[in-house]
């Protein structure tokens, strides 16, 4: 998440990994014509009529058009596209109300493409800024074929040299966004006044003001602790924004090679050691807490997988970045961050703005997980 400005990531707030293969489209998602979205009382997700027409405006495929929903709910909606010899995927925003600055698929799209040869990035076939044509702005993007490690490890990476390689391919792109010149690229505009890292303190702690159902001590305690430790130096680069393990797809075939980093959401410029912080902070190792936050990454359990030791010295090696003193302060920086946003997903939850089991079960894991950041994380 951005500290620039709170956008809304529920995947890197609640942590659950999206789910890449296609479900069967939910009924209301979809819609055939403006004429029946605007009879529905739910907005629809998808037009298929207008979509048609574009993708035809762009020359993407051709005859009927099938769509199939990836990830919904919460999260920015996901489908796949399937058009002739067309295979694609779309994204766009979730159903309104939207957070002020939230969901800009505008703004992702355009980081997609300035990083496209020079990152592991999926290709933008082309964008939707006109809202009228579904409803929100969206853009269409390539299908890739491979797999996300989330809950288990997939059949073709299930080897002890896959798993140790998935951490490592991950910093590995990493790398590459880090080193990438933002001007050179035309992102030099994303850049704010001031250090990145007491802005990103300061919008937070403002967050969790807003945010906040309850007195947490550990909370207030948690942010003035890294204030008072704030690291002394900082680069800008191009930074993800929420760089863990389900955001990256890997080849179908092993070894385990990192083809593409998705939900660019939340990029911007800032210190690229807080890349490495929130890869570290959702980095689960067989001996951690089971914190119920973490609860849906349960490959990374496996013993096969690199530590975060082996991923931050991977990280230096690649990057002649000193990481190894500082690591912690990032992930403790990434943790508070999550457990502002998960008490804001709480906060709706009790409001009655979501029934999603999750989110209303969030309470309890935000307390956990600011106790665990306390006593085991912190610096």
């Amino acid at each position: 998440m951005n500290g620039e400005a709170p956008r809304a990531a529920p995947a890197a707030a609640d942590h659950r990994p999206p789910a890449r293969r296609p479900a069967p489209a939910a009924g209301d998602d979809y819609a055939a014509t403006h004429a029946e979205a605007a009879a529905r009382e739910r907005p629809p997700l998808v037009v298929v009529e207008p979509l048609t027409a574009f993708l035809d405006a762009h020359g993407l495929g051709s005859g009927p058009l099938e769509c199939e929903t990836i990830v919904g709910g919460n999260s920015n909606f996901v489908c796949e596209l399937r058009r002739g010899d067309l295979h694609a995927v779309l994204r766009r925003p979730p159903r309104p109300p939207l957070p002020p600055k939230a969901h800009d698929m505008l703004r992702e799209a355009r980081v997609l493409q300035a990083l496209a040869g020079h990152a592991r990035v999926p290709r933008v076939l082309a964008v939707g800024e006109d809202p009228a044509t579904i409803g929100a702005p969206f853009y269409v993007m390539e299908h890739l074929d491979g797999h996300v490690i989330a809950d288990a490890v997939p059949p073709a990476l299930d080897d002890p040299a896959s798993c140790r390689a998935a951490g490592l391919e991950l910093v590995a792109a990493l790398a590459e966004v880090h080193a990438v010149d933002p001007d050179a690229v035309g992102l030099g505009d994303l850049a704010r006044p001031g250090r990145y890292l007491e802005r990103q303190l300061r919008t937070f702690a403002g967050l969790w003001e807003h945010n906040r159902t309850r007195e947490l001590p550990a909370v207030e305690r948690i942010a003035a602790r890294l204030a008072a430790t704030l690291p002394e130096r900082e680069e800008r680069t191009v930074v993800h924004g929420d760089a863990r393990l389900g955001n990256a797809m890997f080849a179908p075939a092993p070894p385990a090679r990192a083809i593409a980093l998705f939900d660019w959401e939340m990029a911007t410029l800032g210190d690229p050691l807080a890349d490495l912080g929130y890869l570290a902070a959702t980095w689960v190792e067989p001996n951690d807490p089971e914190l119920a936050i973490f609860g849906r990454t349960a490959a990374m359990r496996d013993p096969r997988f690199a530590t975060r030791a082996e991923l931050v010295a991977r990280y230096e090696e690649l990057t002649g970045r000193a990481a190894a003193a500082t690591v912690d302060w990032y992930r403790a920086l990434a943790l508070f961050k999550t457990v502002v946003f998960m008490e804001g997903n709480y906060r709706r939850a009790r409001a009655g703005m979501t029934d999603d089991p999750f989110l209303l079960a969030a309470g309890d894991a935000v307390a956990e997980l600011a106790a665990h950041v306390e006593e085991a994380v912190l610096p």
